[in-house]
């Protein structure tokens, strides 16, 4: 009997360890189904765009781990001057040598179509190995960490171009490309969103902790790359895209019309102000705080209102990709000139939060309208190269808006004018030609024999 009454009590014992183990593992295993419910929704699921749109959260979740590693040691560790002189030493370090080595990774990624899965895989092993070796300096802020970081950047752009190309070979039934795009983007903005705070909490710990959550990060994403559908390495069919060269043989953006051509003038103008508002604003506001506010609270507001603004357009991209997007590309355009033109003739916190997010709303809204260009004007067999070839061009104007940034005076309404010629560039050398085209009516003119 009292064998029973044991047994009994050791059965109940178990039944409420179950059930308490389940009570801790439901919040986090009802979550994961809900993220995989949202990512897998309207066919991305069967289509294999669920796997890559979780792969690019992962991604996005990663870089701003490392992002916020470096900042504190290359940015909020030392006095504004030498910061400046860090910061310049980070673009002179690895964003020059990025510009030589960037025009390279679309053409030799064009020679792997085969192992797309590979390539994905490899740049975030290769992040993961960085991130573990920049643990080592990061504290220091020696030489040895620069080199690391190029490393991260190209294996980054890598990776970012290699997803280009894959988002075509998943779009489900139905989907259109800047739709899938929309999507994808979403989701990296939102981990982006998650993880900065929490890298920022892992850098209270030790400043090389955001880069061990870095790597635990890109070893997930390297195990995810490698689970995506075998149609990813398919290339049947396809061909590479030239950015300039004419003729039958060599396709080029060219022979399909002005409509691509003009929405990339438009978009590296948006990147280029992109690059010049994060590094020039980063100082400004460091030396020169919104008023009331410090400096690390003026940054947060600026970067969130230009994340907000990202999403924003993100979201309504989707809805406007039917709507003439060469339209959309030359009003987001003037847009944001105007936004510019306002925040250097009325310098103050208000305007500087208007236009960041201002520029994140409608780089995001031009993007996608890009990616909408490429989609109708470019031919099928080699649209995945020519998105290629477009995000590296793309990541040079960032880099030369970013090198401005650095070197201009910490004057407010200075530094607003400036963003303004860059925009007022960008309108000056596209309006025109998406007007015309969009009054035409683009239609693709494929040369491909």
């Amino acid at each position: 009997m009292a064998a029973a009454r044991s047994s009994e009590g050791a059965g109940q014992l178990r039944r409420a360890g179950r059930s308490f183990g389940r009570a801790l593992h439901l919040p986090f295993t009802g979550t994961a189904r809900g993220i995989r419910k949202a990512t897998h929704a309207h066919g991305a699921g069967e289509s294999g765009l669920g796997k890559l749109i979780e792969l690019h959260a992962v991604n996005g979740a990663g870089d701003v781990m490392i992002t916020v590693a470096l900042a504190s040691t290359v940015f909020f560790s030392v006095p504004t001057d030498e910061a400046r002189g860090r910061v310049a030493l980070y673009l002179a370090v690895t964003m020059a040598p990025f510009i030589l080595l960037a025009p390279v990774i679309g053409p030799l990624l064009d020679r792997i179509p085969h192992g797309r899965r590979a390539a994905m895989a490899g740049a975030m092993l290769t992040r993961a190995v960085l991130a573990l070796t920049m643990s080592g300096a990061v504290e220091t802020g020696g030489l040895e960490l620069y080199p690391a970081a190029l490393g991260v950047l190209v294996a980054s752009k890598a990776y970012g171009v290699v997803r280009s190309a894959v988002v075509p070979r998943l779009l489900p039934h139905g989907f259109s490309l800047v739709k899938a795009n929309s999507r994808v983007t979403l989701a990296g903005l939102l981990a982006t969103g998650i993880a900065a705070p929490i890298g920022v909490g892992l850098q209270k710990i030790g400043p090389q902790w955001p880069l061990y959550g870095a790597c635990a990060l890109f070893l997930l994403g390297a195990y995810w790359a490698f689970t995506m559908p075998h149609k990813v390495d398919s290339a049947k069919g396809e061909r590479k895209a030239h950015m300039l060269t004419h003729g039958e043989q060599k396709p080029s953006l060219r022979t399909v019309g002005p409509a691509v051509l003009h929405g990339l003038q438009a978009n590296a103008a948006f990147r280029a102000l992109s690059g010049f508002l994060i590094f020039f604003l980063a100082f400004l506001l460091r030396e020169h705080p919104l008023a009331g506010e410090s400096a690390a609270v003026s940054l947060a507001i600026v970067g969130i209102a230009a994340g907000v603004g990202n999403a924003l357009g993100t979201t309504v991209g989707a809805w406007l990709k039917d709507r003439g997007p060469e339209r959309i590309i030359a009003t987001v355009e003037f847009v944001v000139l105007a936004a510019a033109i306002t925040a250097a003739v009325f310098f103050g916190a208000g305007m500087v939060a208007v236009l960041t997010a201002s520029a994140g709303l409608c780089q995001a809204l031009a993007k996608l309208s890009l990616d909408a260009l490429i989609q109708r004007d470019v031919p099928e067999q080699v649209r995945t190269s020519a998105f290629a070839r477009s995000e590296t061009l793309l990541q040079m104007a960032w880099v030369a808006g970013g090198a401005i940034g650095i070197a201009l005076p910490l004057n407010g309404t200075l530094g607003m004018s400036v963003a303004a010629g860059i925009v007022g560039l960008g309108v000056l050398t596209s309006v025109r030609g998406l007007l015309v085209a969009a009054r035409r009516g683009s239609r693709p003119r494929p040369r491909v024999a």
